[in-house]
């Protein structure tokens, strides 16, 4: 049975992540090309190193030093899943508050709890007074596919620092 609760600052460590399995083998991509999205063979296995999750826990632990939301999914105590959400607003008319984070332990995947997780980080975002939420999302088709099943639709407003810092992403929002 999986758990869903806040996770607090003081367990946000590496031991957190201890069960936590971010494997992914990616064969197709989503890829912007003279302004249409294409299907792109483009495989590789994303998988986190200690200096993604030291900078994941970084990201983290100031999500909630600055009021954001960090949601868990624990089976018997371990984190299988997550997902964050940025407190401020940004986008101006958009009202865009920032998904920042969802993951599936890759032992977890297909089993509802991304969808919960989703839905958890909309409702928080939207009482907090966002209009729609912002992300910066993996491109493997898999990860397009749930993220559209979510409601999500290319992004009408850019997030510049996203873009910069994972090109091959793909900009999306979600109505709240």
């Amino acid at each position: 049975m999986i758990q869903y609760r806040g996770i607090k600052r003081e367990e946000i460590d590496r031991g957190l992540f201890a069960q936590f399995i971010r494997h992914q083998e990616v064969t197709d991509c989503w890829r912007r090309e003279e302004g249409q999205w294409v299907i792109r063979k483009d495989p590789f296995t994303d998988d986190w190193s200690e200096a993604d999750y030291d900078k994941l826990i970084a990201c983290l632990k100031e999500t909630l030093d600055t009021g954001g939301f960090v949601l868990g999914a624990f089976q018997e105590g371990n984190l299988k899943g997550f997902a964050s959400v940025e407190a401020a607003v940004f986008g101006g008319e958009q009202g865009y508050l920032d998904l920042s984070s969802i993951h599936v332990s890759e032992d977890m995947r297909g089993k509802g709890i991304g969808k919960t997780l989703f839905l958890a980080a909309a409702d928080w975002a939207r009482q907090r007074g966002g209009r729609k939420l912002y992300i910066s999302a993996h491109s493997a088709v898999e990860s397009q596919a749930f993220y559209r099943a979510m409601g999500c639709v290319e992004a009408e407003v850019y997030h510049r620092g996203h873009v910069e810092e994972e090109p091959y992403d793909c900009q999306l929002e979600c109505l709240l």
